[in-house]
């Protein structure tokens, strides 16, 4: 009798642990978003629009960086004086040891730090991802700087996001999260041997895979959302930018709240009427546009999984005739590959620009996702959908943009956000500028003629045929990618 109750009191305790187990995953996979994530703002028409471009390549055998990302946050921040918002994933010097990188994160740093002093007065609101103190294990030598010269600092609250990792979040929820991350680390650092050592308690809350991933500057004069980080070991990938200015920063500011707002910060008001950024919506559809206004293009900001929306209907509405643009550094997310093949099928001319995901600072990747997702699309399409690959050394083709090039006019979406689950499914944060444009305009040439420069490599060796990378992929391999895809338990 004792027995059978010893017995039923485990299958009790047992039952009990697995219902809270399941209940935990049920909740934090499904859960409402915090408010004003998601976000969707109205459209605005202005001519205050611009892409910018970095780029990694070989010219006459050696390699370039070409960088105008870079410069136009410097100066940027050189002409603020009202208030600096930066919301960035990657900000910090962190590298290997004994690998040199520019010192982007300190240029940065000092240049707000340099502009606080001359303008005592103006704001400095910096959200950041605590990816840069490894997940709670030790200080952000930037963020401390940053603080000290007076701006306000806020770590995202990744708890509050919804869990791509559940099966292993419900138990890290359960159990290891109380325990926190500080402490003295032991184990070598993820992000770089120069980086400081972590606990393990860090590395099991790393294992849930969330992330802010924005990477915006805003001030009362511009704003610029980008797929670059603030990381000086990310310095020399390729990436792309747009420019902007006018009333839609009020929308960039209200997403921004948001974080704040998720992550506990303080209550933080800008004045955008003293800056004379009142008004400017228009209720209007992409259909309205006047083309007979060559420069004058419709902004829309996209956070999100609104950037999914967005994405989707731009594919399933280029026509017979018109070409799909995509530069990618990862695209796995299935709703947009079954978008992108059935486009082909429409006699959409759909071209890819893809990271062969073969390096990251420095190290070997097995080429996950993009190289078997770029297998199933040209057999899919019949060899119809065609890719290149972006040569890359040691650096990243880390670009995240879209051009839809109809026949009146061009769609682009471009930002912070991968095509996959994570960055599209309303789990990472994310941030894009929808630009809807007459072909003729100015952006949209930019666009255009960016992606041509790169697919016919003028003026340098930027791409290489798909053949490059082709690969019939071991079944280890398939195997990898194949639980990847059922578990969501990647770093894509």
């Amino acid at each position: 009798m004792r027995l059978l109750k010893r017995l039923s009191w485990k299958w009790l305790l047992a039952a009990a642990l697995l219902i809270a187990y399941l209940t935990t995953i049920i909740v934090h996979t499904y859960k409402p978003l915090p408010a004003g994530l998601s976000y969707e703002s109205g459209v605005y028409r202005t001519s205050d629009v611009e892409m910018l471009v970095n780029l990694s390549y070989e010219q006459n055998g050696s390699r370039v960086y070409q960088d105008e990302i870079y410069q136009a946050w410097l100066d940027a921040i050189r002409q603020a004086e009202k208030w600096i918002v930066i919301d960035m994933f990657l900000f910090n010097g962190f590298t290997d040891t004994g690998k040199h990188y520019p010192p982007l994160s300190d240029l940065i740093a000092d240049a707000i730090t340099l502009q606080k002093a001359l303008h005592p007065e103006m704001k400095v609101i910096v959200i950041t991802d605590e990816v840069n103190t490894t997940y709670g294990s030790h200080a952000s030598p930037v963020m401390k700087r940053l603080a000290e010269a007076g701006a306000e600092v806020v770590y995202t609250n990744l708890d509050k996001l919804r869990d791509s990792n559940p099966l292993y979040s419900g138990a890290w929820r359960m159990f290891a999260q109380w325990f926190g991350q500080e402490g003295n680390g032991w184990l070598l650092n993820p992000f770089g041997s120069g980086a400081p050592e972590v606990t393990a308690r860090s590395y099991m809350k790393l294992l849930n895979v969330k992330a802010n991933h924005r990477k915006l500057l805003m001030t009362e004069h511009t704003a610029i959302v980008t797929s670059a980080n603030m990381h000086d070991a990310s310095a020399k990938n390729s990436n792309i930018a747009f420019r902007f200015g006018g009333p839609i920063l009020k929308d960039v500011w209200e997403a921004e709240k948001a974080v704040i707002a998720m992550s506990g910060g303080p209550d933080i008001e800008l004045d955008f009427y003293s800056a004379g950024l009142a008004g400017g919506e228009v209720s209007i559809t992409t259909a309205n546009l006047d083309y007979n206004s060559p420069d004058l293009a419709e902004l829309r900001w996209l956070t999100e999984g609104k950037i999914a929306k967005q994405v989707e209907r731009s594919i399933e509405g280029a026509k017979p005739g018109e070409r799909i643009w995509i530069g990618m550094f990862y695209l796995a997310d299935r709703d947009v590959v079954n978008a992108l093949a059935e486009a082909s099928d429409r006699k959409v001319d759909v071209r890819l620009i893809l990271d062969p995901n073969r390096m990251a600072f420095g190290h070997g990747k097995v080429g996950l996702p993009n190289i078997p997702v770029a297998a199933e699309l040209i057999k899919r399409s019949g060899g119809a959908v065609q890719i290149r690959w972006y040569k890359t050394g040691e650096e990243q083709y880390h670009t995240k943009l879209m051009v839809v090039q109809g026949k009146t006019g061009v769609v682009m979406i471009g930002g912070s956000a991968n095509y996959t689950r994570r960055n599209l499914d309303d789990l990472n944060l994310e941030a894009n500028l929808m630009i809807t444009a007459a072909r003729e305009s100015k952006i949209a040439m930019q666009a255009v003629q960016y992606f041509e420069r790169l697919w016919h490599n003028e003026d340098g060796m930027y791409t290489v045929p798909y053949e490059a990378y082709e690969e019939k992929l071991p079944i280890g391999k398939q195997f990898l990618y194949g639980v990847q895809k059922l578990l969501g338990f990647t770093t894509y």
